[in-house]
């Protein structure tokens, strides 16, 4: 079965993407995709952030932000077939002058290029069978690298099966089997 997906709304809403059979993949659902979607629109100014899709797959959230009117989107995805069909896609919807596709092992790109750039939104979506010590390392790497703009967020996606604890963590919203846990830049100190 191919791996496919919806856009949600904006310039392409209801869109089907259809990514070819042998692409390994596990996008984001569409019912999990709408809700943070949600939460995302009542929060931020889409069209003026700046967009971090760590571990971007064949490309559901980058495509989703980019549909919305997001001008600033950089991606990193390590499969070079995927990062071409994201490209691809994305030239076929006319989105491609909104993103950066970039080929790389996200935990390099990471350390690479820390100091270089903010963002107003991150989004990391690794593989649920990424020991929890590689989440730990992924959040430290986002948090403590001045990534995330003064009022931005740190959304990762994860098993819900997983408990992940962090001084940083604001919420955890569960959507059947996938959780979003929201990081923000500062640690909250409880009263």
């Amino acid at each position: 079965m191919n791996p496919t997906y919806r856009i949600i709304s904006g310039q392409w809403k209801a869109k089907r993407i259809s990514a070819p059979k042998h692409f390994i993949v596990r996008p984001t659902t569409d019912f999990a995709k709408e809700a943070l979607f949600s939460i995302l629109d009542n929060r931020y100014a889409l069209a003026s952030s700046s967009v971090l899709d760590l571990f971007s797959g064949i490309g559901s959230i980058t495509l989703e932000f980019a549909s919305r009117g997001c001008q600033d989107i950089q991606s990193v995805e390590m499969n070079a077939k995927h990062a071409g069909f994201i490209q691809h896609t994305a030239s076929e919807l006319d989105l491609v002058l909104n993103m950066n596709i970039q080929r790389a092992d996200v935990f390099d790109w990471l350390k690479k290029n820390k100091g270089k750039k903010q963002y107003d939104i991150i989004f990391a979506d690794p593989p649920f069978d990424l020991d929890e010590k590689k989440y730990q390392e992924l959040i430290a790497l986002v948090l403590e690298n001045d990534y995330l703009k003064e009022n931005g967020v740190f959304i990762l996606e994860h098993s819900s099966r997983m408990k992940l604890e962090h001084s940083q963590l604001l919420e955890s919203r569960k959507y059947g089997n996938i959780s979003f846990a929201f990081f923000n830049k500062e640690t909250e100190v409880p009263l």
